[in-house]
Parts: C-alpha cells; sequence; structure tokens
C-alpha cells in the first residue's frame, strides 16, 4: 500500500472525496495474504489479486469484482507451493482462478461490510468480510488512489477435497487491495 494518510474507516453517508466509478486493482500493490495451522505450526502465503471495483453513488451500491490465479501461491517454499496448488489442494490445473463477487455492502455499528460469493475449486460460498480503507495521492503521477484491506475467515474444506487431521479448520485472510481510477 502506498498511500501517507492514516487509516480512515469508511462512515455511513458517503465518503469526502472518493469518486464515483470504476477503479482497477493494481496488481504490483495488491495480493491475498492467509495464515493456517497445519500440525500446530503456522503456515503464511499469498495470491497476488487483480480485478475492478465500482464505487456507487449511494456508497452501498458499490460492487467489486477479485480475481486470484491459484497456480500463483507462494509461500515462500516451492515444494509446499506446489502442494497447494496440485489436485489435493487449490487443484489449479482445473481451476486456474479462485474469484470473489459482492453483492451487498453495509454499514453496521462496527464499520463496513462486504458481502458476496467466492469460487473455490469451482464450489461458490457466501462469504463477509470487514473492510478499511485509506485514502491517497501518494503517486509521482498525481493519481487518486484507494487501499482498501478486507479481513475474510475461510472454511479448510473450501481448498481442499482431502482430510487433514492437523490442518486447522479456519484459515484466516486478507486481501490488500490498491485501486486506481479506471481512466
Amino acid at each position: 500500500m502506498n498511500t501517507t494518510v492514516a487509516a480512515t474507516q469508511l462512515e455511513s453517508g458517503g465518503i469526502p472525496g472518493l469518486t464515483p466509478g470504476w477503479w482497477q486493482v493494481d496488481p504490483a500493490h495488491s495480493h491475498a495474504s492467509f495464515a493456517a495451522r497445519v500440525a500446530g505450526r503456522p503456515v503464511r502465503g499469498r495470491l497476488p489479486l487483480t480485478g475492478s471495483v465500482l464505487i456507487g453513488e449511494p456508497i452501498e451500491n458499490s460492487a467489486a469484482q477479485l480475481t486470484a490465479t491459484a497456480s500463483a501461491v507462494s509461500t515462500g517454499l516451492p515444494a509446499l507451493d506446489r502442494l497447494l496448488a496440485s489436485p489435493g489442494f487449490l487443484d489449479a490445473g482445473a481451476f486456474p482462478e479462485i474469484s470473489f463477487v459482492s453483492e451487498l455492502l453495509v454499514w453496521v455499528p462496527a464499520g463496513w461490510r462486504a458481502v458476496g460469493r467466492l469460487q473455490v475449486r469451482g464450489c461458490e460460498h457466501e462469504l463477509a468480510c470487514q473492510l478499511r480503507a485509506q485514502f491517497g495521492d501518494a503517486r509521482s503521477a498525481g493519481t487518486a488512489r484507494i487501499s482498501i484491506a478486507s479481513t475474510w475467515v475461510l472454511d479448510s474444506r473450501w481448498v481442499t477435497s482431502q482430510r487433514i487431521p492437523a490442518l486447522g479448520r479456519r484459515i484466516v485472510m486478507t486481501c490488500s487491495l490498491s485501486l486506481e481510477p479506471d481512466i
């Protein structure tokens, strides 16, 4: 994330300075990171993200479509990366993309939530995530940018067809998006 302003929680009723319209996900600065416990040890990794976001007016009419390439999973351990992309887990050969399409953006007392459908291994799962945003003009070109972070909790059964007793049931994922206007 390349903004220089402090984090701002989106507030109900609109966001000053947020331009409605289409925004593109900057793949060089956007990713999904995950953490899971396997045999009592943490496993961390990430996937690059692409996609687009429509900032609506009112803000509740916004929508997002995010995509990750399953074969691009990276843990820093090549053997583990191959295992995670294999048919026993993400099955990147048969299901090359993981996607999220939002269906609802809603303000709740704890902040903004996006609700949508996550597609992994060809199956759709309802998912809600918490959103945090930063706004800024930190690029040399002077283009406005938005950074959005969202927190998700996935069921490990969504990413593997195998029963793995040592694999924790919850996979915590954070998506960090850097958005730029689609000019």
